[in-house]
């Protein structure tokens, strides 16, 4: 039985480094870590054009009236075509009943779309937003802030990942005695990028989105929503790398 117990005991290391994706040889496994933050010199701004009529066809008209008007006034914000995106028509009916008789009035239809304008120059949304709500398109939905240097910025966070792993595993070779070697393996390099707005100056009011739950013929109120050039972005790498570790003399 003894004998039986020390050839598993001896055997079992083996099975475990077998079955395992790191190095069989003596080793160091760190993560590196980044972040970058910069200010937003560019923004996205989503709206909800909706109209109510009386039927879905003069709901639909009037609604892509307000959408062509839109787009006819955004010359001189410096928008290209890639910078508009206009979603597919969403429709609903409503059967509409008075609140003092307890009568139906008849049906209503609501025709909606979504437009998604983005601005490269974060300082026109103010105006941008101003000029929609001329034309009555006063739901704002989304203010995303944004940075034309995103993908640059991206890469330089990954580059500082590398370094602060290859830091990381010199510190820790060199407080055990020994050097750290080749690189084994890399694995769950990844970027975020998370927006986070602090109160600045610029504020926009910002209406509250329609949901399938709300009633539309209700006036809207605006909610509070704070965007400026005061915010900020923040773009993180995370990398883990297995290095192999040389003895040294």
């Amino acid at each position: 039985m003894k004998l039986i117990i020390t050839i598993f005991l001896t055997l079992f290391p083996l099975i475990t480094f077998a079955n395992s994706s790191l190095a069989t040889n003596r080793h160091i496994t760190v993560q590196g870590t980044a972040e970058i933050l910069v200010e937003p010199d560019m923004a996205q701004v989503s709206f909800e054009v909706t109209s109510i009529k009386d039927t879905l066809l003069e709901a639909k008209r009037d609604l892509d009236t307000q959408i062509n008007l839109l787009l006819e006034g955004v010359d001189k914000y410096g928008f290209e075509q890639d910078d508009i995106f206009v979603s597919g028509l969403k429709s609903n009916v409503y059967n509409i009943i008075g609140t003092e008789t307890g009568t139906v009035s008849g049906d209503k239809y609501l025709a909606l779309k979504t437009v998604k304008v983005t601005i490269n120059d974060i300082k026109k949304i103010d105006g941008f937003i101003e000029f929609a709500q001329s034309l009555k398109i006063n739901n704002v939905i989304a203010i995303e802030s944004l940075s034309s240097k995103a993908k640059l910025l991206e890469a330089q966070a990954t580059q500082a990942a590398v370094d602060d792993a290859i830091a990381k595993g010199s510190m820790l070779a060199k407080a055990f005695g020994v050097e750290l070697g080749k690189v084994y393996s890399i694995s769950s390099n990844s970027n975020r990028t998370n927006y986070g707005d602090n109160e600045g100056d610029a504020k926009h009011l910002v209406l509250s989105g329609y949901t399938n739950n709300s009633n539309p013929f209700e006036h809207k109120r605006y909610v509070d929503k704070t965007i400026s050039s005061n915010s900020i972005i923040s773009i993180t790498s995370s990398i883990n790398v297995v290095f192999d570790l040389e003895i040294t003399d």
